[in-house]
């Protein structure tokens, strides 16, 4: 009986082949597109065009079509009906109603991980700090908010209260699509930046509930020693040479 589950998933596998190697595609297309929104090279309001796309990067349009499908739920790409999909545009009034509903949350959880935080726990937060000093280094602006993101989501996580853990996964998609598509207009330093996170952890660590709740919260609502200041108007965008000729030659492999 068990020869035969084997050959049973082995046959499934041998179905299931090529569609796995499109999804393995899709998520490189993902991510590339992704990048071109945190880097500015897809500014607000741009049209995505699927076609084009497939065609410069030399496949089907099935996984660009996935991507796309996907970003669009993140709230990244919005579709126009008879028109395509655009990169959204976020305005400074979604920015401050995120940072309303995000403030009292950070607080508290920090003010509870604060409280019973672990060694090990702790040692998850210090490398995320330095995943963000590794992408400054690197000048990629999309994996040091992709530590951001996660450096937050753990503490939540490490609060040990179970509803507000899920109070964050609620949040944490919309938090990622106001930091994509706001992270090119950002005019401060990043180094600074991912000093700070340190410095949070630093607060968890000395197990000080009233100074962390207060140092989380400030950095939630843009109020802490790194200010989330913003250069007006859109991201600076690459030469449209330079941006055909990348475009061109990236090329997602399926393995």
């Amino acid at each position: 009986m068990a020869s035969q589950a084997s050959g049973g998933f082995v046959s499934t596998l041998a179905t299931n082949k090529d569609r796995f190697r499109k999804t393995l595609i899709s998520d490189q297309v993902y991510e590339l597109l992704r990048q071109a929104v945190v880097e500015g090279d897809l500014a607000p309001n741009d049209r995505v065009v699927e076609s084009e796309i497939a065609r410069r990067l030399g496949v089907s349009q099935a996984p660009v079509r996935e991507a796309v499908k996907r970003l669009a739920r993140e709230g990244l790409f919005t579709h126009v009906p008879r028109r395509g999909h655009f990169v959204v545009e976020i305005s400074s009034q979604d920015a401050d109603y995120a940072r309303q509903v995000r403030e009292p949350l950070e607080g508290l959880a920090a003010r509870l991980a604060a409280e019973h935080i672990t060694p090990e726990q702790l040692a998850e937060l210090d490398a995320q700090v330095e995943r963000m000093h590794r992408a400054v280094a690197a000048n990629d602006v999309s994996s040091f908010r992709d530590a951001d993101v996660e450096f937050h989501s753990l503490v939540s996580q490490f609060a040990g209260n179970p509803f507000l853990a899920r109070m964050w996964e609620v949040i944490e998609p919309s938090l990622r699509t106001l930091r994509a598509i706001s992270d090119p207009l950002f005019g401060g330093d990043w180094q600074a930046m991912a000093e700070e996170h340190g410095r949070l952890v630093s607060l968890l660590r000395t197990g000080e509930p009233d100074k962390a709740a207060q140092a989380f919260a400030d950095h939630a609502a843009g109020r802490g020693p790194v200010p989330d200041v913003r250069e007006p108007g859109k991201p600076r965008r690459k030469a449209a040479a330079t941006k055909r000729t990348a475009t061109a030659k990236a090329s997602p492999k399926s393995s």
